[in-house]
């Protein structure tokens, strides 16, 4: 049977640095020295002439934000200085900025505080660059500032309202002022939203800056959650609005807000109140596109609205039998009618042309292969710019297209991994190019693809990389369960012998969509893997069943029994490894954070004949935990599919223990909850069986700050070492 599920592996490459040294990798040098630091190109913004671009200049404290030019990489000259800009005599430490349409006033944004993955405060001044003077936007942090199209206002989100400042009169309009804690949010997302459609500026001026069109999220009947924070003498308590799976959500209005006449309409989306409305984007100055999505998240629809009225028609929609993602890649044609986007209708992520008047939908980009994003659309040369995954899934190339689907050319030509900024114009992108074991390096690429010089080439982390004793890694595929071909890498040990037998650590993610085997540097927690390599374990990781760049229908098999397919997958892969001669087939472990903390749990339970030990990090441990955008777009709710919920649950597969598992939580996870943890050892103590844990007090679900991942991961070492 072993034989018919699992074929030898085949590789398609073995990497290795072309130095190796003698130095080992501590955990120290990975999280307290930053030996391994990888280096970018910081605050690279390109203008709006598409030939020059700012950068943030630091050294110390002093900071300067200076103008190059793109092809030639000379200083221009300085737009802002620390050092002698300063407010009320007080220096600006500079956490970002942002130039207005005109590039003539900056905002610089200070002091920030994370509230949520992707929602920071920040104290905001605004920076005159011809009169030189700097005035604070407003005495308190506030969320989103951005200048209106003319540079003359600035709007942001403070205590849940929508405000903007006239920056000549210093006079600040309230648009709303309903905004109330866990009840009423304007102009910035609720907590499911910032999540799982990733955003959380939630309002955008029109191109002419005479409407503001935002969200306004009433969160009165979302059910609440409340984190204890170990931090006074009685536990603080932290009470926010968590919708989990087949809960209530917010109900979303988006509304328009006219500046002259300080007037607000409604936008129709419609009775239906139970949807979502993933994306608004201004098509023009007077009209917006609103997307809306079922709650089953299988129904997508465009809105166009007209902005005087808030009256709305459908210009496009799409049904799938299962779910449809969200993203940005969504670009509106000069022609007023027709738009730019990528569906997976065709069973694979591509590039279409939709004329909504004369209803004509054309592939731009046809082939069993995924896009991953549209980089750049440019007007003049009727071109579209996209990275795709056209000969591997493993690889990441910029291509280009005519509007009509023809000429299409591959501009980088180079295997491995290309990510692609577009700057203004598109005449140039910035590519950060690496390969499984070539650090990346920033090329400045022109509309041809050709490099016109190199921003950051990493070769000092190259330099360092080569004095340290290094593990081979290589790409390869094996069998899954049901006979596909997965992706996977493995890390070998340095001085690796065939000869002689390895304990094998099994790391994934397996998340929908997700993607840890890629030809791209670096790999999952690479150099702790490294350093685990040198004391002996081979690390392999595999992409099973789910995972993402292999088509919708490879992504979609798991749909309303998440952890099934994918732990099938795991299992079969360790049971291939077991099989190699220089495997030692007692010792195989598995971890995960996460959705793959979720995985391990699973794996070790459901193979408990094959994996000795697990580590399961954050782990959701029943998706009824969770919450609904993201297990519902998957699942369905609980009320439609208690089956799919509970049969592949790990609190529900306690019994199946046998080996060893370490599980991990912070208390303090507003994303996957602690409950998920807390749930699961209580099914472990009913079921009488041992387990070791670690909770780290008040930290989210990156389990970070100060000392914590040092401490977090020298805990996880000490427990292969003694376990595996």
């Amino acid at each position: 049977m072993r034989s018919f599920l699992i074929i030898a592996a085949l590789c398609f490459a073995t990497l290795s640095f072309a130095q190796k040294g003698n130095k080992k990798i501590s955990l120290e040098d990975i999280w307290t020295k930053n030996t391994f630091a990888i280096k970018s190109v910081q605050g690279f913004n390109a203008m709006q002439d598409g030939l020059h671009y700012t950068q943030t200049d630091k050294e110390n404290k002093l900071q300067q934000v200076n103008v190059y030019e793109l092809a030639t990489g000379n200083k221009v000259k300085t737009l802002f200085d620390n050092s002698f800009k300063k407010y009320n005599d007080s220096t600006l430490n500079i956490d970002e900025y942002i130039l207005s349409k005109d590039e003539q006033k900056m905002l610089l944004l200070t002091e920030s505080k994370n509230i949520y993955r992707r929602s920071v405060l920040h104290k905001v001044y605004v920076y005159d660059l011809n009169t030189q003077k700097i005035q604070l936007l407003d005495k308190e942090k506030v969320l989103h500032a951005a200048f209106s199209p003319d540079g003359k206002k600035v709007a942001y989100v403070k205590d849940n309202n929508l405000y903007y400042k006239d920056l000549a009169s210093g006079r600040v309009v309230a648009v709303t002022r309903d905004g109330k804690k866990n009840h009423i949010i304007n102009g910035n997302c609720d907590w499911v939203y910032e999540e799982e459609f990733a955003f959380t500026k939630a309002y955008e001026w029109s191109g002419d800056g005479k409407y503001i069109a935002y969200y306004r999220f009433d969160e009165s009947k979302v059910k609440e959650y409340t984190l204890a924070y170990y931090d006074s003498l009685y536990p603080r308590q932290y009470t926010y609005k968590y919708p989990k799976a087949g809960e209530d959500n917010s109900v979303v209005q988006i509304k328009l807000y006219n500046v002259a006449s300080a007037r607000t309409i409604n936008a129709n989306v419609g009775p239906v109140k139970d949807q979502y409305i993933p994306r608004i984007k201004w098509m023009n100055n007077r009209e917006l596109c609103i997307s809306r999505l079922n709650r089953r998240q299988n129904k997508l629809e465009l809105l166009r609205a007209d902005a005087a009225s808030g009256n709305t028609n459908v210009i496009y929609d799409e049904e799938d039998k299962r779910y449809i993602n969200i993203s940005d890649n969504l670009e509106f044609l000069p022609d007023g009618n027709s738009i730019i986007f990528t569906s997976e209708r065709t069973g694979y992520n591509h590039v279409f042309c939709w004329n909504w008047k004369t209803k004509e939908l054309k592939e731009l980009t046809p082939g069993d292969y995924d896009v991953e994003a549209i980089t750049g659309v440019d007007e003049n040369k009727k071109l579209v710019y996209f990275t795709a995954a056209e000969k591997t899934p493993m690889e990441r190339k910029l291509y280009s297209v005519d509007w009509d689907g023809t000429n299409k050319k591959c501009l980088t030509k180079e295997k491995g991994s290309h990510g692609i900024t577009a700057c203004k114009g598109n005449n140039y992108f910035l590519d950060r190019y690496s390969t499984l074991t070539t650090p990346p390096v920033y090329y400045l690429r022109d509309a041809s693809g050709n490099i016109v010089r190199t921003l950051e080439d990493n070769s000092k982390l190259a330099e360092v990389l080569s004095e340290y004793a290094l593990g081979d890694t290589r790409l390869m595929t094996v069998k899954g369960a049901n006979g596909d071909d997965l992706n996977a890498w493995m890390i070998r040990p340095p001085n690796f012998s065939s000869g002689k037998q390895y304990p094998v650590l099994m790391f994934q993610y397996s998340g929908p969509g997700s993607q840890q085997v890629a030809d791209k540097f670096p790999i999952g927690d690479f150099f702790w893997h490294q350093m685990l390599a040198e004391k002996g374990y081979i690390i392999v990781c595999v992409d099973g069943t789910g995972t993402g760049f292999r088509g919708a229908e490879f992504r979609k098999k798991t749909y309303l029994e998440l952890g099934k397919l994918e732990s099938d997958d795991q299992i079969a892969a360790a049971k291939y490894l077991a099989d190699l001669p220089y495997v030692d087939k007692d010792r195989i472990g598995i971890w995960g954070w996460s959705y793959g903390g979720f995985m391990s749990s699973i794996c070790i339970m459901k193979g408990n004949d094959v994996f000795k030990t697990a580590i399961s990090v954050a782990p959701v441990t029943n998706w009824r935990y969770y919450d609904n955008i993201y297990t519902e777009r998957y699942m369905r709710k609980p009320q439609e599919n208690e089956k799919g919920y509970d049969e592949n649950a790990p609190e529900k597969m306690a019994s199946q223990l046998k080996g060893k598992l370490l599980l991990i939580h912070g208390t303090g996870d507003d994303n996957v909850h602690f409950q998920n943890s807390a749930m699961f050892v209580n099914e472990l103590i009913k079921a009488n069986r041992d387990y070791d844990s670690e909770y780290y007090p008040n930290r989210a679900h990156g389990i970070s700050g100060g000392n914590t991942r040092l401490h977090l991961y020298r805990r996880m070492t000490a427990f292969i070492l003694e376990n595996l």
